[in-house]
C-alpha cells in the first residue's frame, strides 16, 4: 500500500457508521431484486481509496473509466474530467494505466493537452453501476461507457452540430509516456500503440495496443505531434481527433479494444468482442457482475450496510485482470508471445496485499479463475526465470518487500487450485526460497535472502543504494525477516504435503527465525544492521526498518507461530493486556465507531510513529483475529466490527488504498464471519457475522455440497457475541475452520447475545501453530 496522504475521516464518515448495525424491518431491499442496485462505484473515490468508478466486467482487461486529475485516475472532489481512459487499477497508490485518455468535444481543435480540454461535469448529472458509467458535460454533450473483457465501448450524445468531436489522446497517461503513435487507419477506424513505464518508480517499459472503431463514418479527421494539429494527417505521435456531423443524428458509438500483445491482438479482440450495441454490451455487462454477487446472498442488515457489503464484493472482483488476448496470445515477462492453452493467462499482481485477504475470497467464491491465475504465476517463473513481487501487465515493479508470492501460491495448494501443477510451483517457489535472482533479472526476489539464510534475519541496511527499482528489502529488514518466515512456515507445510521432508524441516526451522529480531529488553521486535546489533529507538511506536508501519503494528505479524509468540512477551495475560493496549479496547467498548476514527485512524501519529491498530494498511489485517489465540475471541469481534464501520456508502467509505480488492476482501470476509488468519495456509479464523443469514453458491469441483449458509440470527451491535457455534447442527468449540471443513459442512450456525460467554476460549480451541 503506498499512500499519497493520510485518510482523515471526519465525523460525517462517524455517524454514517453510527447505522452500520441498525437492522430495520425493511433491510431487504433488493434481495429479490437486482443485487448490483446496491453496487455504489464511487465508494473510495474521494480521498485515499483510489478507486474508479468506470465500466468493467469481472478480471476484465478493460476498465473503461473517467480521469479527473488524481494521480490514480478519478478524485470524486474534482469536476473536470481530462478524458475516459482504458486502464485502471483499483486503490493502487501511485500513477498507473490511463491509457489512450477519451474525450467528447464540440468546435474546433485547438488544445492537445488534456489538462487544458477538460470538460467541466457536475456529480447531479453522473451515474455507475457494474459496468456503466454515464455523465452529462457541461458543453451539453453526454457520455456513456460500457465494457467487455478486452473492450470499451462508448456512446457520445452531442448536440446538433457538424463539429462533433472524438479526440484519442496517445501521448498522455497516469504513468510515464516514452512513445506512442496513432493511425487512423480508414473512414471508422483509429489504432495507437502506446508505451509507458513506472510504477511509484521506474520500470522497464510496457506497450499497450488499441484500436477504435465507430458504428459510422467520420467527415474529417486529424491528428497531433505535441501541440501542433493538422488537418488530415493520419499519422501522429500526440493524438488524433475524428468529426461528426450530428445535425440529425445526435449518437455516436465506438468500441475500443485492447491488447499487450500487439496491434493483430487488439484487431482479434475487436472481432472477438466487438459488434453488438451499446445497450447489447451493457446489458452483458450487468448480467455478468449480477451472476458473480447473486453467489453470495446477504440477508439482514441495514440498506447502507448492504451497499457496502456488496460494493466491497463487487471490487473484489475487478483484479487480477485478463492479460491474454481473445485468441490466447500473451506478451510473457521476457518479453515474448506466448499463447495460453487450456487456461486464462492473467496479470497485476498486488502480491503483498492480496496475499492476506483477495486470494482467498477468490479461492473460494472464484476458483476456476483464482486456479489460472495462480497457473499465470507458474507461467511468469517458466518463462522469465523467477518468480513475481509486484507485477504490472508484462513487467515486474518491485513495489513492497518480504515474500508475498510464496503465500499466495501455497494458498492456491492448499485450496485444490494447483492439480497437475503441484510440483512445479514447488520448483519455482523452492528457487525463490532458497536463493537471490541473477543480476540481469528484473526480479529481486527476496532480496536480502543471502543475509537471511546466513544469519538468520534480513539486516536493516538505512540509506543503501538500489540496485533495482522497487522497495528494498534491506531498507525494511525487520519486516522483511518476518514476512520471510511467515512464507517459509507456509512452504514448509507444501514440502511435507508433496513428500519433500527434508526441504520441510528446514524451512519449518526458518519459519521461527522471527525470533531473531525480537528484542527481550523491550519486549518488541527490532531491526538489525548487519553486524547483528539492534538498531533504531528502542521505543516500539518510533522504530525503523518496517515497512509502513512499527514494531506495535507488526508484532502480530506471526500467524505461523501465534502461541510461540505469546510466549515471548509473557503469556496469555501479557499478551491480552498489550493488545487491549493497541486496540483502545476500554474506549472502543464505550463508542465503536468513534474509536475507530479518532483513536485508531486520526490519532495523534502516522504509521510510522503509532502505538495503536492502523486497520487501513495490510500488516494489520490479522491483527483482531490474534485474540482467537489468546483466550478471549469476543474481543475479535469487538475490533472487527469497530473497524467495519470504517467502510460506508458513500465517496469516502473505503478505509485506505483499496489496493486491487485487498480492503475490500477483509470488509467481506470479516463481514460474513470467517478469516484466513494464517494466510498461505487453509485456517479461517471465525467471527461474529453482521447478517443474519449469508448463503453462499460455490462450485461443486471444489466443494461438493455447492453451498455453504452462515448464520447469525439477531446479530447486532449490542447483541454481537458468540455464546455457541453448531456446524450441521452438531456443536462447534474450535474458533476457526479449515478449507476441508468448508467442503464438508453445509452450515456454520452462530447463536448470539449480549455479552461475552465462554465459546472458544480453551486453548484447544485456538488455531494451531504450523510446525
Amino acid at each position: 500500500m503506498r499512500w499519497t496522504r493520510r485518510l482523515r475521516l471526519g465525523m460525517a464518515g462517524a455517524v454514517a457508521a453510527s447505522a452500520l448495525f441498525a437492522v430495520p424491518a425493511a433491510a431487504e431491499t433488493s434481495v429479490h431484486g437486482q443485487l448490483t442496485d446496491l453496487v455504489n462505484p464511487f465508494i473510495g473515490t474521494e480521498n485515499d481509496g483510489n478507486t474508479y468508478p468506470g465500466a468493467a466486467v469481472p478480471f476484465g482487461m478493460v476498465q473503461f473509466s473517467p480521469d479527473t486529475g488524481h494521480n490514480t485516475g478519478y478524485d470524486y472532489s474534482q469536476n473536470h474530467i481530462r478524458g475516459f481512459s482504458l486502464v485502471h487499477l483499483s486503490g493502487v497508490g501511485c500513477g498507473l494505466g490511463g491509457d489512450l485518455p477519451v474525450l467528447p468535444t464540440t468546435g474546433d481543435v485547438t488544445q492537445t493537452d488534456y489538462a487544458q480540454y477538460a470538460a467541466e461535469f457536475s456529480h447531479d448529472g453522473e451515474h455507475a453501476s457494474p459496468g456503466y458509467y454515464q455523465v452529462g458535460l457541461k458543453s451539453g454533450i453526454e457520455a456513456e461507457l460500457t465494457a467487455t473483457a478486452r473492450t470499451g465501448v462508448q456512446r457520445y450524445t452531442f448536440p446538433a452540430t457538424d463539429k462533433a468531436n472524438v479526440l484519442l489522446n496517445a501521448a498522455q497517461s497516469l504513468h510515464s509516456g516514452v512513445t506512442s503513435k496513432v493511425e487512423v487507419l480508414d473512414s471508422r477506424t483509429v489504432r495507437t500503440a502506446i508505451t509507458g513505464r513506472g510504477f511509484c518508480q521506474d520500470t522497464k517499459p510496457y506497450t499497450v495496443y488499441t484500436v477504435t472503431h465507430f458504428d459510422r463514418p467520420f467527415t474529417t479527421y486529424g491528428t497531433w505531434n505535441g501541440p501542433t494539429v493538422t488537418a488530415g494527417s493520419k499519422t501522429g505521435s500526440g493524438g488524433a481527433y475524428v468529426r461528426f456531423d450530428t445535425s440529425k443524428d445526435r449518437t455516436v458509438e465506438a468500441t475500443t479494444a485492447l491488447s499487450y500483445v500487439d496491434a493483430h491482438g487488439a484487431a482479434v479482440n475487436l472481432r472477438a468482442e466487438g459488434g453488438s450495441s451499446f445497450d447489447a454490451v451493457r446489458h452483458r455487462a450487468q448480467r455478468a457482475w449480477e451472476d458473480r454477487l447473486d453467489d453470495v446472498r446477504a440477508q439482514g442488515g441495514s440498506d447502507s450496510l448492504r451497499r457496502t457489503f456488496y460494493s466491497s464484493l463487487y471490487r473484489s472482483f475487478l483484479a487480477p485482470n485478463i492479460g491474454s488476448d481473445a485468441d490466447g496470445r500473451y506478451t510473457g515477462w521476457d518479453q515474448q508471445i506466448h499463447r495460453a492453452r487450456d487456461f486464462t493467462y492473467y496479470q497485476n499482481w498486488s502480491l503483498w496485499d492480496t496475499y492476506r485477504t483477495q486470494s482467498q475470497l477468490l479461492a473460494l467464491l472464484a476458483p476456476r479463475e483464482a486456479r489460472d491465475m495462480a497457473i499465470s504465476v507458474i507461467k511468469i517463473d517458466e518463462e522469465s526465470g523467477w518468480l513475481p513481487k509486484w507485477g504490472y501487465g508484462t513487467v515486474e515493479t518491485n513495489i513492497m518487500t518480504g515474500d508475498p508470492v510464496t503465500p499466495f501460491l501455497t494458498n492456491a495448494y492448499q485450496q485444490g487450485l494447483l492439480k497437475g501443477y503441484e510440483e512445479r510451483a514447488y520448483r519455482a517457489l523452492k528457487q525463490n526460497a532458497d536463493g537471490v535472482p541473477p543480476a540481469d533479472s528484473a526480479a529481486v526476489g527476496r532480496e536480502a535472502n543471502a543475509e537471511y539464510l546466513a544469519n538468520g534475519f534480513a539486516p536493516y541496511i538505512k540509506d543503501r543504494p538500489h540496485a533495482k527499482p522497487g522497495d528494498s528489502d534491506y531498507d525494511h529488514g525487520a519486516s522483511a525477516t518476518l514476512e520471510y518466515a511467515l512464507s517459509d512456515a507456509m512452504l514448509a507445510q507444501m514440502a511435507r504435503d508433496l513428500g519433500h521432508g527434508a526441504d520441510a524441516a528446514r524451512y519449518a526451522a526458518r519459519a521461527q527465525n522471527y525470533r531473531n529480531i525480537f528484542d527481550p529488553t523491550t519486549g518488541f521486535f527490532r531491526a538489525r544492521d548487519a553486524s547483528g546489533a539492534f538498531v533504531g529507538p528502542a521505543d516500539p511506536a518510533q522504530s525503523e526498518g518496517f515497512h509502513e508501519g512499527t514494531s506495535w503494528q507488526y508484532q502480530w505479524l506471526v500467524p505461523q507461530d501465534l502461541p510461540g509468540m505469546v510466549d515471548l512477551i509473557g503469556g496469555r495475560q501479557s499478551a491480552n493486556d498489550r493488545l487491549d493496549s493497541f486496540f483502545a479496547y476500554d474506549q472502543l467498548l464505550a463508542d465503536p465507531a468513534k474509536t475507530a476514527r479518532e483513536v485508531w485512524v486520526n490519532g495523534p501519529y502516522d504509521y510510522y510513529n503509532a502505538d495503536k491498530y492502523n486497520p487501513q494498511n495490510e500488516p494489520d489485517l490479522i491483527a483482531p483475529y490474534t485474540y482467537l489465540s489468546t483466550g478471549e475471541p469476543w474481543k475479535t469481534t469487538d475490533v472487527v466490527h469497530a473497524a467495519l464501520t470504517l467502510f460506508t456508502d458513500g465517496p469516502t467509505g473505503m478505509t485506505g488504498n483499496d489496493d486491487l480488492g485487498t480492503m475490500s476482501a477483509w470488509n467481506v470476509l470479516s463481514s460474513i464471519g470467517i478469516f484466513p488468519v494464517q494466510p498461505g495456509y487453509d485456517t479461517w479464523g471465525l467471527s461474529t457475522p453482521v447478517f443474519d443469514r449469508v448463503d453462499l453458491t460455490l462450485d461443486r469441483r471444489y466443494y461438493p455440497h455447492g453451498a455453504l449458509t452462515i448464520k447469525a440470527p439477531g446479530t447486532s451491535a449490542t447483541d454481537r457475541y458468540i455464546q455457541g457455534a453448531r456446524t450441521d447442527g452438531a456443536s462447534y468449540d474450535r474458533t476457526y475452520l479449515t478449507t476441508g471443513d468448508l467442503r464438508s459442512v453445509r452450515s456454520l450456525d452462530f447463536t448470539v447475545g449480549p455479552h461475552p460467554s465462554e465459546w472458544g476460549t480453551s486453548p484447544q480451541a485456538a488455531p494451531p501453530a504450523l510446525k
